[in-house]
């Protein structure tokens, strides 16, 4: 017990000394961090890590949540720079909006902010916002890459498990497609590339392209009205499609595709409903796909209920976010800072042509040792 105490007393020695290694924050140091809704699964992880990082650094913070409202957001940091705050983190609400990043700096008043996990400029506006100011930078992820991994890891096991999943036996498989925000770059992302990249490897592997479920929705996905990526959206749009795509009528879903792991287990409750999923070994398993690889993800892996996920790093996100907030608040340069915090771990690379911009690498999830 005590050889096992002061082990974690070390780490925490370790991490304390890690986040803080850019510079000693003023002592005056107060952190708002502003999250676009506290509702969000992965982003709920990642903020218990980032208030235990800060804690652990001896950083004085307030976790603020917008609930999904721009126009409430920016009355938040209005009221936090009038209050004395320093420092200001913000998970912008309204994604990929040069417009509304632009309005969160111009209330900061000159205040660092660090923007992360969604992004503040969207196709063909890259470089309007984060070189237009000092002071400013974006942590976040390189948003293709996870609809690139998602896709990669949904046509390798299709390949593999062709004849298995293609429960008609009419030599397709059909597909169900769930989508986050129709606005958020990452959302539009992995729509895409989850079903580009699952048939690009089909057709290398001499096998037909993915057909999605319903021809008469041209869109080729189903969208959560309220933007909130929610399990309730999966559940409620699985089981209405379960009512008129089944095995009983000749053409059941043959598999889901999720932007993220709520809306997967949403969707994986509406597929138990109907017996589906159930990890029993012999009920029919529909294969579900989601990102994140939250915990309830995870589990749902371990209990063969769900098949496959792509890592965001939660923990890699709120480390950064961290030691980003600890230079900026002991003085140093955006820049220094950013480059600082890649040179920390492998996971960390600044965004090519950017100064300001860091990612946090994804990885595939399917329940191997390997991937914890």
């Amino acid at each position: 017990m005590k050889k096992t105490l002061a082990l974690l007393l070390a780490f925490v020695m370790v991490f304390a000394m890690a986040v803080t290694a850019y510079a000693e924050p003023a002592p005056d140091t107060k952190v708002a961090v502003f999250w676009y809704a506290f509702s969000d699964a992965y982003l709920s992880t990642v903020r218990a890590e980032l208030d235990a990082d800060f804690e652990a650094a001896g950083i004085d913070y307030q976790d603020f949540d917008s609930n999904n409202n721009q126009g409430t957001q920016l009355e938040q940091v209005q009221t936090a720079v009038t209050n004395g705050f320093t420092v200001l983190v913000v998970n912008l609400v309204t994604s990929g909006s040069a417009d509304a990043a632009q309005q969160i700096i111009e209330a900061a008043n000159g205040l660092p902010v660090i923007f992360f996990n969604r992004a503040v400029e969207g196709d063909g506006e890259e470089h309007t916002v984060l070189d237009a100011y000092d002071n400013i930078a974006f942590i976040g992820t390189d948003a293709p890459e996870a609809g690139h991994m998602q896709g990669k890891m949904i046509g390798e096991f299709l390949v593999e498990n062709f004849d298995d999943v293609d429960l008609n036996g009419d030599g397709e498989i059909s597909y169900a497609m769930f989508m986050g925000d129709a606005a958020n770059v990452e959302a539009i992302y992995r729509t895409q590339y989850g079903v580009e990249d699952a048939n690009a490897v089909l057709a290398e592997a001499g096998k037909p392209e993915l057909v999605y479920f319903n021809a008469n929705n041209t869109d080729k996905y189903q969208l959560d009205p309220n933007g909130a990526w929610s399990s309730a959206a999966g559940n409620e749009f699985m089981g209405t499609n379960l009512a008129e795509y089944n095995e009983g009528n000749g053409n059941m879903i043959e598999l889901v595709i999720a932007n993220n792991d709520d809306m997967a287990i949403g969707a994986i409750s509406a597929l138990q409903a109907a017996g589906y999923n159930l990890g029993d070994g012999e009920c029919t398993k529909i294969p579900v796909f989601g990102v994140d690889a939250t915990q309830v993800a995870k589990d749902a892996i371990a209990d063969d209920t769900m098949t496959g996920t792509v890592k965001q790093d939660n923990v890699g996100m709120a480390t950064a976010i961290c030691g980003a907030v600890a230079g900026v608040a002991g003085g140093e340069a955006v820049a220094d800072v950013v480059a600082a915090v890649a040179e920390e771990d492998e996971i960390f690379s600044v965004a090519d042509g950017f100064t300001n911009k860091l990612f946090v690498a994804y990885a595939p999830y399917t329940g191997t040792e390997a991937e914890e």
